[in-house]
């Protein structure tokens, strides 16, 4: 099967991370913080837990930060309490985006993440303004010359995931976001290591926008991805080609 890329829609920009490290840190330790208070310090039973610690290794951050944040989490060390809050709105060209933010402080970053929307182009909506339009997802992006298309989707259903698509130079894998390690587990096993692995917001119906509107929302997007206290920016924007060039 062929289809629209789902990870261009929540990573359009390449070669981002190593420009902005330190602030990746700063939000993958309080992914791992939340992650830990929440569901308990064992990744092995905390699903949550392994997804943040597995994002921080993929961006070779130290294995002493990452320890002292679950330790934080879980109360063992001092730290930071941080509230969990969705924002939802809309960008350019009436496509909708969902920001996910940790923060220690509401109101600050309630009128700030506004401001973001309101430069951009867009405006912060009521809860549940957009939620309905996204589903959530493990994904896994697979580079496709790494694999036969018809042995990676063997592999994948068998192992419960519910789509595989060709995109590009990719397969994409979804599954629920409960059975994300397990799917992980086996494309592992069979020597299948994934691009991309995240659990992650997608939209149910893609929005197509011209060119020009399209950059407008991917400027808005990694606006509000600047800012400290936000995690995830998920839309549902059809990204081209000639938006990201």
């Amino acid at each position: 099967m062929s289809g629209h890329s789902h990870w261009a829609n929540i990573q359009h920009k390449k070669g981002a991370v190593d420009a902005k490290r330190g602030r990746l840190w700063s939000k993958l330790s309080r992914a791992i913080m939340v992650a830990s208070k929440n569901g308990g310090s064992d990744p092995g039973m905390n699903i949550r837990l392994r997804v943040a610690i597995d994002a921080a290794r993929s961006v070779s951050m130290p294995k002493e930060n990452i320890e002292r944040a679950v330790k934080k989490g879980a109360g063992e060390l001092e730290g930071v309490t941080f509230d969990e809050i969705t924002y939802e709105g809309f960008g350019p060209g009436g496509v909708a985006i969902l920001v996910d933010i940790l923060t220690d402080n509401r109101n600050r970053t309630n009128g700030e993440v506004r401001k973001i929307f309101e430069k951009g182009g867009g405006n912060m909506g009521a809860p549940g303004c957009v939620a309905y339009m996204f589903e959530r997802k493990g994904l896994f992006s697979i580079v496709a010359k790494d694999a036969d298309e018809d042995t990676l989707m063997g592999i994948a259903l068998d192992a419960g995931a519910d789509d595989v698509q060709n995109v590009g130079d990719a397969f994409e894998i979804t599954c629920d976001p409960t059975i994300f390690t397990q799917v992980k587990s086996v494309l592992e096993k069979n020597n299948l290591t994934p691009a991309i692995a995240a659990i992650t917001q997608i939209g149910k119906v893609p929005v197509d926008c011209d060119t020009e509107t399209g950059q407008k929302v991917l400027k808005l997007i990694e606006a509000l991805d600047d800012h400290d206290d936000v995690q995830h920016v998920y839309s549902n924007l059809n990204v081209t080609d000639a938006m990201m060039a």
